[in-house]
């Protein structure tokens, strides 16, 4: 209010002093003359100062039009004018504006629409780092990968986008199983970018596929050291490259250094089993079985698992089942009911031939947790006690059926593994196997196997020797003589 009040006050105040002055010039004395070319020219005061007006508004506007004219002359000529900044400032609109909508299609999945709109930016920007990435992404995702794969390569000729470029074809030539050519990129990656997670993560999949496992170490170092790894996941992560490259020397019949990379492995992670075994072999070999009971007797504390239990019994080899089950106490009496453990002590007294102590370290696992190892462990048991054909046979039906129990399995695709290994065999995923039950495991123990032929001898042996007619397989007994025939023949395949 204030400030409206103020500029009508000036406004009156300006139009009164030009009034004033207007009557002042008119009621003047005198004039002025003009005189050029032979012409005289008399004007009054009043008509002076206003053809002095006019004349000034004259010259700004000539020189006005004239710097009019130099622009459009520099704007032909391709100088950068005030004309061309308009222009570019219409174009950088338009063109943000398609940039804008571009990413809001390739976010949306449209991308034939994501593609027209990043043609249309480059246009009007003529900033390729700014558009190529949304063009090659629009590519792929509308299967145009020759397309993709030409905008990445010149996102190579940047170096601010090098790196762009480079992580795109690194993500094609793993979709189309290029491995070979994969690790190249992603090591270059690597090189330019050695602190982005993914890229390691990348590098360090196709070193463990390729079987590199000294790159692989150096890259899981790399991890570490930027931040990308929790330490007790590199020490475990370690443990398995160390074992794997132990695996690897021992292939190549260098039994000294695939010891010692194997010991190396075990102190890394002493509950990695897989080492653990592979170290324990390593001192046996070197006559060190103090040394060896003592690597077992740590994994097994970790947690129990048949590897640990043979090679714990490779230590002493031609030791009686009654030592034997003496010598397995320092492990028996840890973890005593678990289930591995269990079954350990019911093998251990069937091999000392105490069929009453096996049957009561197996408990109630034979009706409440079977599997195959334990239905063939209960069918020793059964067998040992003098029971009848036809009881022990039906363990050993139940057994072919059962299912295997614990094994090697990937905790990302549940792939089932016959042994170790570092990476999963199916997705390829890195020190993802785990010792334990499948989902849907359908597939017999080979322990359970391997004990049939043994079981189904000894039941003909005690048949006879006992007096009782030993049962003619042509006769009414059928189906379990094809019981014993599958057992043996996938015995055999095995």
């Amino acid at each position: 209010m204030l400030w409206s009040i103020t500029k009508i006050v000036v406004f009156i105040a300006l139009v009164a002093a030009a009034a004033i002055g207007a009557g002042y010039l008119m009621e003047l004395d005198g004039g002025v003359r003009i005189v050029m070319a032979g012409q005289e020219l008399n004007l009054t005061p009043f008509k002076a100062v206003v053809a002095l007006l006019v004349l000034v508004v004259a010259i700004w506007v000539f020189l006005k039009l004239l710097s009019l004219l130099i622009a459009v002359l520099k704007f032909i000529n391709g100088d950068e004018t005030a004309i061309s900044r308009y222009f570019d400032r219409s174009r950088q609109q338009k063109g943000y504006q398609a940039l804008s909508e571009g990413m809001m299609a390739l976010a949306s999945g449209e991308g034939e629409l994501a593609m027209a709109k990043a043609s249309r930016a480059e246009r009007y920007l003529r900033k390729p780092e700014l558009t190529n990435l949304i063009t090659a992404q629009a590519a792929e995702m509308s299967g145009n990968r020759g397309k993709a794969e030409e905008v990445y390569k010149r996102l190579l000729k940047n170096e601010k986008t090098r790196f762009v470029g480079v992580r795109g074809i690194l993500k094609q030539k793993l979709a189309e199983g290029d491995t070979d050519t994969a690790l190249k990129l992603a090591e270059t990656a690597f090189a330019l970018k050695p602190k982005h997670s993914e890229i390691q993560d990348t590098l360090l999949k196709l070193q463990a596929q390729n079987e590199d496992w000294k790159g692989a170490r150096q890259t899981l170092n790399a991890k570490l050291k930027h931040g990308t790894l929790p330490r007790d996941v590199h020490k475990r992560r370690d443990a398995v490259l160390a074992l794997s490259e132990a695996r690897d020397i021992l292939d190549e019949g260098k039994d000294i250094e695939a010891r010692e990379a194997a010991i190396e492995a075990n102190r890394l992670s002493p509950d990695l089993v897989p080492a653990a075994v592979l170290a324990a072999r390593g001192y046996i070999k070197k006559g060190s079985n103090r040394y060896a009971a003592r690597v077992v007797k740590k994994a097994w504390d970790a947690r129990p698992h048949p590897d640990l239990a043979a090679v714990f019994a490779e230590i002493e080899p031609d030791e009686t089942p009654e030592a034997r089950l003496k010598r397995f106490a320092k492990l028996l009496k840890v973890h005593p009911e678990n289930r591995e453990t269990k079954l350990l002590e019911a093998e251990l007294h069937i091999a000392a031939e105490n069929f009453p102590a096996a049957r009561r370290a197996l408990g109630d696992l034979a009706e409440a947790d079977p599997d195959a190892r334990a239905l063939t462990i209960m069918a020793a048991v059964e067998r040992g006690e003098g029971a009848s054909d036809a009881v022990v046979k039906g363990w050993l039906a139940r057994a072919l059926s059962a299912p295997r129990g614990p094994q090697w399995v990937c905790d990302n695709c549940h792939n089932i593994h016959a042994e170790w290994v570092p990476a999963c065999e199916n997705c390829q995923s890195f020190d993802t196997l785990s010792w334990t039950t499948p989902p849907a495991a359908s597939v017999s123990s080979s322990t359970g196997v391997e004990m049939l032929p043994l079981i189904v001898g000894a039941i003909e042996d005690q048949s006879g020797g006992d007096g009782v007619p030993v049962e003619d397989p042509s006769g009414e007994d059928i189906p379990d003589a094809e019981i014993v025939d599958d057992t043996e023949a996938e015995a055999a395949s095995r």
